[in-house]
């Protein structure tokens, strides 16, 4: 299509030349107005034809580059690729890159490029038809006219909108106008009495953004008029020399309506939209083309084959274990010993940054080890196929997913009989918050949502609908933040004995959910401190004891036993 809308306007002048000669010469004209019309007929109607198929071919190629980087997101087995800082940028441009925020959607975008191509090859067409009249007029007019892609790119108005100052001020205008949009900030905006200061905000940033853009459209003018300077030379130099041969009839009157019209038509060759579209949207490709074998790299884990069926049956081991994010990132655990038996409940405590997440994320096998060994009843955990002992897991994470989906699908998003279902919502406290099939969002019709606390009942549901389906270890990282402690001591009470006979690893600040634990790690500075029952760590009257006082102390014990908290100032402060 490129190629037939490129060389139908060089058809056109050659056609019109033919029809000025049938004139002057008194021939018949019947054929050479055929011949023109049935040009210019195509010229217009393989517009829309090539816009729909170009419009097709973007869609298509925007959806395999999105496939492609679905794929590379989700197939490596572990986490660092997602979370590696060497990637981000990339990974950021490549989540946007077809969403018309850092360039424009190639669905969108194809059709001017195609248009932008054929427009260039029929420049290209046009100035070879000069090449009838003197072997240089193709030359200086198509010179003329492809100098400008090098002496406008500054003064376009992509490079414009795309430059520091540019992109600085509409970030703090895009910001404001967020603020003013959003829902998030309506509830303080309103309060406080902002909506006149917002409104203002958004004004003044955006007035301020229009300057920038003028200022910077100043400074690029040079190259403008450099610009027109070479193209006036150019075609006012061929057209006089076309005028002075046809004064002298050295060139016929059909020639010269030839030259003329393919002087003309060759301006399709000057640096237009076509540069941005093209480079906006071809900008990010290589980003997600490229992702795919980096991240396939950074996230690659060790390809274990053995089974990992009835595991674990007598212990986890935490070996010397060192582990950092990223190579030359301090270590989160060094030299971390553990021993978990099965079957039992631990509880790690610790203050923020000592490693409990990282702990349950080297559980999950998201990541591996960088030295040490985690072993499973005496395998390393390297050695067992990923998804097999992924399938023996149950976890609830605090940044846990709120799928947008029916309550059915949220608790048990691979499936489980509405029985299994209804009695996981039951053990977390949460039945009755919703209809089995009714969509958790209020943005489908139909659809409800839930408080925080509720969403966090049903994360809970979920880990406990594993263990019922087969998981044997079960891993909660702050599972009941969201909820009041009168709630969340029965929650856990009831999740310990619906976890009877699996091993249970609790990761938690609240002292009232952790002393129900069988043992209890306190873990520092990547390693463990103290490791015993609530009992015993308190006479040791060590590090847990010290956590445990000041936490009880914040809420009034009663009787003067830290073990007694006031659970009704507990309530309180959670609000």
């Amino acid at each position: 299509m490129i190629a037939i809308r490129g060389g139908l306007p060089a058809a056109f002048t050659v056609a019109m030349g033919g029809l000025v000669g049938a004139v002057q010469q008194g021939r018949p004209l019947a054929v050479a107005l055929a011949l023109t019309g049935a040009v210019f007929i195509a010229m217009n109607a393989l517009v829309p034809l090539h816009e729909a198929l170009s419009y097709n071919l973007g869609a298509r190629a925007g959806g395999w580059l999105h496939d492609r980087l679905v794929r590379a997101c989700t197939g490596p087995p572990g986490l660092a690729h997602l979370e590696d800082p060497r990637l981000a940028d990339d990974l950021a441009e490549a989540r946007t890159f077809d969403l018309g925020v850092a360039g424009p959607p190639l669905s969108a975008a194809m059709p001017p490029i195609g248009t932008g191509f054929a427009e260039i090859l029929a420049g290209l067409a046009q100035a070879a038809l000069l090449s009838w009249y003197a072997w240089w007029a193709p030359l200086l007019i198509a010179g003329a006219w492809v100098s400008t892609h090098f002496l406008l790119r500054d003064s376009s108005v992509w490079k414009v909108f795309g430059s520091e100052p540019v992109v600085s001020e509409q970030r703090h205008a895009h910001y404001a106008f967020r603020l003013a949009v959003d829902a998030p900030a309506a509830k303080e905006i309103r309060l406080f009495g902002l909506a006149g200061w917002t409104v203002g905000r958004v004004a003044e940033l955006r007035r301020r953004v229009a300057d920038v853009i003028l200022r910077e459209q100043r400074l690029r003018r040079g190259p403008l008029l450099l610009g027109v300077a070479v193209l006036l030379g150019a075609n006012g130099l061929l057209f006089w020399s076309l005028a002075r041969d046809a004064s002298a009839g050295t060139v016929t009157l059909a020639s010269l309506v030839i030259f003329a019209q393919a002087a003309i038509g060759a301006s399709s060759l000057a640096y237009s939209d076509f540069d941005w579209w093209f480079r906006g949207s071809a900008q990010p490709i290589p980003a997600v083309l490229d992702l795919a074998d980096a991240m396939g790299s950074a996230g690659a884990l060790a390809p274990g084959r053995r089974p990992a069926t009835g595991l674990p049956s007598r212990e986890i081991r935490f070996s010397n274990v060192r582990f950092g994010y990223g190579e030359s990132a301090r270590p989160v655990l060094d030299g971390f010993d553990l021993v978990i038996p099965a079957g039992s409940s631990l509880a790690i405590v610790g203050p923020n940054g000592a490693g409990k997440t990282t702990l349950a994320k080297l559980l999950c096998r998201l990541y591996d080890p960088v030295e040490g060994s985690l072993l499973v009843d005496g395998i390393d955990l390297r050695d067992l196929e990923v998804e097999a002992w992924r399938s023996r897991i149950a976890a609830v994470f605090q940044d846990f997913i709120r799928y947008e989906l029916p309550l059915r699908d949220n608790v048990a998003p691979r499936g489980a009989p509405e029985a299994v279902v209804r009695h996981a919502l039951e053990t977390a406290h949460a039945s009755g918050l919703a209809d089995l099939d009714a969509i958790l969002s209020r943005a489908y019709e139909g659809g409800t949502d839930l408080s925080g606390g509720q969403w966090q009942r049903l994360a809970l549901a979920r880990a406990l609908c594993a263990v019922e389906l087969g998981a044997g270890l079960v891993i909660l990282d702050e599972p009941t933040a969201q909820l009041d402690v009168r709630g969340e001591a029965a929650i856990f009470d009831r999740i310990l004995e619906a976890t009877r006979g699996c091993t249970t690893i609790l990761i938690s600040h609240r002292f009232s959910t952790v002393r129900r634990a069988d043992r209890i790690c306190v873990l520092e500075g990547g390693r463990v401190v103290e490791l015993g029952s609530h009992e015993e760590l308190l006479a040791r009257g060590g590090r847990y004891r010290t956590m445990f006082d000041l936490q009880a102390s914040r809420f009034g014990s009663t009787s003067g036993d830290p073990e007694e908290i006031d659970v009704e100032a507990l309530d309180v402060e959670r609000a």
